[in-house]
């Protein structure tokens, strides 16, 4: 935690870009989902890239590898859909510890031999918590709005497994990211503080929402401030937003955020929006420009890519970050975080 913290202080971090995008490259087929282990399995596997850390490792290695090479400090593990209800969709809920586990080991090992090439810049492991495919605040069905398809304590005991394995796999950071419903990410965040408990330790943890659009609410329909007291009450390795947008149309949130925030501020964002085809055009000199933007507004600690990005674009980020000093974590002045910690609401 402490070589975190320090590396903070010294330089803005860089965060690793897509997995999706980048295992789209392999155009794996359903029997390379499958591999020698579950080519029997009686349902469909296509698709289920967590499952890739089992079935293809070395992909999965050499992805992690790549955005190294391209300047990261931090990468993702291959866990964003990584808990019991994501995997119910493809039958593998009794899979989430090993896929967990060997997700975190596979990106420690990466990340430590990078440390043993330049000591100076150490690499860190991001536990990946996303937001499963199931809203707890939110119903599915527009005829029965009392109606939830999950609950905040099913939600708890899914996120506890993936947080072990995480943990127990090597991660030095956990991300619960791509947060729509608030709700959903307060549960991760609790069994984050759970499982903390049980194995007496602590970790760095990361909280990265994600706007759905124009309106500048997440799909649960909190603003950047009502997102932002919602997880204040637990202290955080930083606070940010991610997905959905693109560097441009995230930045007005993201300046809301960084003024509102004595945590660390992070972002990464998509590479654009994408076109009728769902690809991302942007090209990393477009994205390294908008990212410019951030840093000469002085509004991030942490920057990566999301959807579209791949180690060309985190290359050119990692560039320009390198000429700019961190955003320092300020006190908020006034504003309705600072008037709720006075309030004693959060």
């Amino acid at each position: 935690m402490s070589k975190i913290h320090q590396a903070l202080n010294e330089r803005i971090l860089i965060l690793d870009g897509a997995m999706g995008t980048m295992l789209q490259r392999y155009n794996f087929t359903e029997e390379d989902f499958r591999g020698e282990r579950f080519k029997d399995f009686p349902h469909p596997l296509k698709g289920n890239n967590d499952l890739l850390t089992l079935t293809q490792p070395q992909a999965i290695r050499d992805i992690h590898a790549q955005y190294f090479e391209a300047g990261a400090d931090i990468v993702e593990t291959n866990t964003f859909s990584g808990t019991t209800v994501g995997m119910a969709d493809y039958h593998m809920e009794s899979l989430v510890y090993e896929l967990n586990y060997e997700s975190a080991r596979i990106a420690r090992e990466v990340a430590d031999e990078y440390t043993a090439k330049n000591p100076d810049k150490p690499r860190f492991v991001a536990g990946s918590i996303g937001p499963t495919n199931r809203t707890a605040s939110m119903s599915p069905d527009v005829n029965d709005p009392g109606f939830r398809a999950i609950t905040f304590d099913d939600l708890l005991i899914a996120y506890k497994e993936q947080v072990h394995a995480l943990i127990e796999g090597g991660s030095d950071i956990l991300l619960v990211e791509t947060i729509f419903d608030t709700l959903n990410a307060k549960a991760a965040l609790f069994a984050i503080e759970e499982v903390k408990d049980e194995l007496g330790i602590d970790i760095p943890i990361m909280v990265s929402g994600t706007i759905t659009d124009a309106s500048g609410r997440t799909l649960s329909g909190q603003t950047v401030e009502a997102f932002l007291i919602s997880i204040s009450h637990i202290p955080l390795l930083s606070v940010g937003f991610n997905c959905a947008l693109g560097a441009d149309q995230l930045k007005p949130y993201l300046k809301r955020l960084a003024h509102n925030t004595s945590f660390n501020v992070s972002a990464h964002p998509n590479a654009g929006l994408p076109n009728a085809f769902g690809q991302y055009d942007q090209t990393p000199e477009e994205m390294q420009q908008l990212i410019k933007e951030y840093l000469d507004d002085n509004l991030i600690n942490i920057i990566g890519g999301c959807c579209g990005t791949n180690p060309e674009h985190i290359k050119l980020i990692a560039q320009v970050a390198a000429q700019y000093k961190p955003r320092s974590p300020l006190t908020p002045k006034g504003g309705i975080v600072t008037d709720s910690l006075k309030q004693g609401i959060i």
